[in-house]
């Protein structure tokens, strides 16, 4: 399946941009009447017919379309701090897309060693996974936030912190409920401050394990993310 992102679709027919029409036209050297997928990022999911081979503007015939493709059945949303090393929260980005995932925030916190992302970058990185994995759904990813102000703004039915300081916690799966908009936050690579973890603990957010092993900040993100997706498979 040669898959082709595009948000902005609307119509029976789209030109795909010069990046991406040099690369079905040059690289998958795709000819007039071949069919490729779309999809718009929010579940649509369309079958095209290639109408005109022009590498640098290819136009495109909508066949059908599918919508919610793909659609799961609760909604995901990790805030976590940017890594030290950018290269880690860029494989989280890539491997969270594909396991499945819908919002990511960048929150700076108190013992955060990266205190900015290259939102642009990032964006290409999550498009590029999401189109890999053949997903009709393109997470969104939100501008980084201070940990507190993230705190104000941010709601879910189920908000969680991982962390491993000695406050009373619980594994994630204890009193899950599943088919819910769950939120978790996992710390740099210094973890939370107490400070922090009680004022997320006075904002309605559970503590929670991981395990019994220190992961690394995109680890414990990815854990975490595979988990909630493993409660939800039914």
């Amino acid at each position: 399946m040669h898959l082709f992102y595009t948000p902005d679709i609307s119509g029976n027919t789209y030109q795909l941009s010069e990046d991406e029409s040099k690369h079905c036209i040059k690289v998958l050297r795709l000819k007039i009447n071949d069919e490729v997928n779309l999809v718009d990022g929010q579940g649509g999911l369309y079958l095209a017919k290639i109408a005109d081979s022009h590498p640098k503007r290819t136009i495109l015939h909508i066949i059908n379309h599918q919508k919610q493709y793909g659609k799961r059945n609760h909604y995901l949303h990790i805030a976590l701090a940017p890594t030290k090393n950018i290269e880690r929260l860029e494989w989280f980005l890539e491997k969270a897309t594909e396991i499945g995932i819908d919002e990511i925030s960048p929150i700076i916190c108190e013992h955060s060693e990266r205190k900015e992302i290259k939102t642009e970058r990032a964006i290409k990185i999550i498009t590029s996974a999401v189109k890999q994995s053949l997903k009709a759904y393109h997470p969104k990813l939100n501008e980084a936030s201070t940990f507190h102000n993230f705190l104000n703004n941010a709601s879910a039915d189920a908000k969680y912190i991982a962390h491993c300081h000695d406050f009373e916690k619980q594994a994630i799966q204890s009193n899950f409920i599943t088919h819910q908009k769950y939120l978790i936050l996992i710390g740099p690579e210094g973890d939370f401050s107490p400070t922090e973890i009680s004022a997320a603990q006075q904002s309605g957010y559970k503590s929670i394990t991981l395990g019994n092993a220190r992961l690394r900040t995109e680890t414990a993100a990815l854990a975490a993310c595979f988990e909630v997706n493993y409660l939800n498979r039914l």
